[in-house]
């Protein structure tokens, strides 16, 4: 029988499924500390943890080690590399929290809204405040919902009884989408300028790191509400901090450098803290406990790997070219504006990669969404997209090209007054290295897209070359290399330049105006 170890408070249900099943030996033990636990059972071949940190020296303590699932979605306690260097698989639970967090949204809401905490405490210490506590009523109120996925879409529908009116920002998710949620699409300014709450539901990391800054909190009304039960450093505690007083602003705050007690960096600046509740309810953790038993069945019966999130590259797949997807994906999203909502992915996959398509789809993903996560697997990318109300298709690759092992992308993005507009990129691999070989009409081109890159598309006339050449060398950059294609027909040009540094959006601005440009994007890979 396979040793299952649960070191954590977690629902018994998944205990009661394993041990039903009768090829398990469950030990579930809440209260020995987990480095303990190790060191008492070697032979674990599997953990089913929570928050519990999986570092690489545990998973090396564990030399029969095959599966670690993480009862939630977020799994960056476990250190995935490590296991995979080790054959182990790492798998997650993702939408089990959803509702709770969706709920413990509405909560705090109601709770900051009506003093409820505050009204309660002195309350029961004999007082009598009702004059202090003036509530408000959400009944009415404009919400803006920041990032539109599981949670996201389970807020607007929570709020649907206390009729609201919904905006809603996510790159990703189609107008009509947003139109069947009964959620009114809007830019991230428009919802911080128009809305009595603004509640977040991004992912963390480098890409929403200070997201809600000095710009958007700037920009918000009177009096109005913060919710932030997604990710630390997602809102610019500074920023809130400068304006809060004068603007009456609100903040509620369930999110934490480190789940752990000691002081709180918002102390000073969130009107309701939480420590982490929202996926705090016995049925998440049942409905968590449930799938991870359940996943772990799958797996060793059905070979099922659709929730491994550690995933390694097919044999018979460089991985050079999941590279490519990844980069050419996130090319073509810059292209078409990171703002712009994706109604249509289109994808061709030559010679000897089109039995990898649904494989490369993965990176592709995430080369155009960059928090969507590059291990998962194309059931979930495409539940992804199906909840984002995107369309993909994979044409089948016609070999009489003669292309070679190369990926076609196109995006179909909706640009104002509901019109479309299609971007397109194709790339290869060469002795190793990652190759575009065409930009729309622009074919034959041949760069590596590595370091660097400014690219400039603008309407074919004499001096623009000229004129970005005197802006970069105004601000001591310097040009390594250059392509610079026209094309008869559009009239249309595109300067691609290899730079020795990055560039500024404020730089790439003042080229863009400088030249009459219809883009300028800089990607550094």
């Amino acid at each position: 029988m396979k040793k299952v170890l649960i070191p954590t408070k977690l629902d018994a249900v998944a205990a009661e499924i394993l041990n039903a099943h009768g090829g398990y030996n469950v030990v579930q033990d809440v209260k020995t500390p987990f480095e303990e636990q190790i060191k008492a059972h070697p032979d674990t071949y599997a953990l089913i943890v929570r928050s519990e940190k999986v570092p690489a020296a545990i998973i090396d303590a564990l030399p029969q080690l095959k599966v670690i699932v993480r009862a939630g979605a977020g799994y960056d306690t476990i250190d995935i590399k490590h296991a995979r260097k080790k054959g182990v698989d790492v798998m997650n639970t993702p939408g089990a929290n959803a509702n709770g967090v969706a709920e413990e949204v509405i909560a705090m809401m109601l709770a900051d809204a009506r003093h409820i905490v505050q009204a309660d405490t002195t309350t029961r210490a004999g007082g009598w405040e009702k004059k202090n506590y003036m509530g408000r009523e959400i009944s009415g109120k404009t919400v803006g919902i920041v990032g539109l996925g599981n949670i996201g879409r389970l807020v607007a529908k929570r709020l649907r009884g206390f009729e609201c009116r919904i905006l809603g920002y996510d790159p990703l998710v189609n107008r009509d989408r947003l139109r069947d949620l009964g959620i009114e699409s809007a830019t991230l300014e428009e919802i911080f300028s128009q809305s009595d709450y603004v509640t977040l539901h991004v992912p963390g990391g480098e890409s929403t790191r200070g997201l809600v800054g000095t710009k958007l909190i700037g920009l918000m009304k009177q009096g109005a509400t913060i919710i932030n039960c997604a990710r630390f450093g997602i809102v610019d505690e500074d920023a809130l901090r400068a304006v809060k007083a004068e603007k009456g602003l609100r903040y509620l705050n369930d999110v934490y450098p480190k789940d752990e007690a000691g002081p709180k960096s918002m102390a000073d600046i969130a009107d309701l803290m939480l420590p982490h509740l929202g996926a705090n309810t016995h049925e998440a953790n049942f409905t968590a406990a449930k799938r991870a038993a359940q996943e772990l069945i799958d797996l060793d019966e059905k070979a099922d790997m659709s929730c491994i999130v550690n995933r390694d590259i097919p044999e018979g797949l460089e991985r050079a070219y999941c590279e490519l997807a990844f980069n050419l994906a996130s090319l073509v999203r810059q292209m078409s504006g990171t703002q712009a909502p994706i109604k249509m992915i289109e994808t061709s996959f030559y010679g000897d990669l089109a039995p990898f398509g649904k494989w490369l789809t993965v990176s592709i993903l995430a080369g155009i969404w960059s928090e969507f996560d590059r291990y998962n697997d194309y059931k979930a990318a495409t539940k992804f997209l199906k909840d984002m109300g995107i369309e993909l298709i994979d044409r089948e690759a016609d070999p009489e090209k003669g292309y070679g092992n190369a990926i076609t992308i196109d995006l179909k993005v909706e640009k104002s007054g509901k019109s479309l507009k299609s971007f397109s990129v194709r790339g290869t691999v060469t002795e190793g290295v990652q190759t575009v070989s065409r930009i729309d009409e622009f074919d034959r081109l041949y760069f590596e897209p590595s370091g660097a890159t400014l690219f400039c598309l603008y309407d074919d006339r004499p001096g623009v070359i000229a004129a970005i050449s005197r802006k970069l060398a105004d601000a001591h950059i310097n040009i390594e290399d250059m392509r610079n294609p026209h094309n008869a027909k559009t009239h249309r040009s595109l300067a691609i330049i290899k730079l020795n540094q990055p560039i500024s959006q404020d730089m790439l601005e003042a080229i863009k105006t400088e030249v009459n440009a219809h883009y300028t994007l800089c990607t550094v890979v």
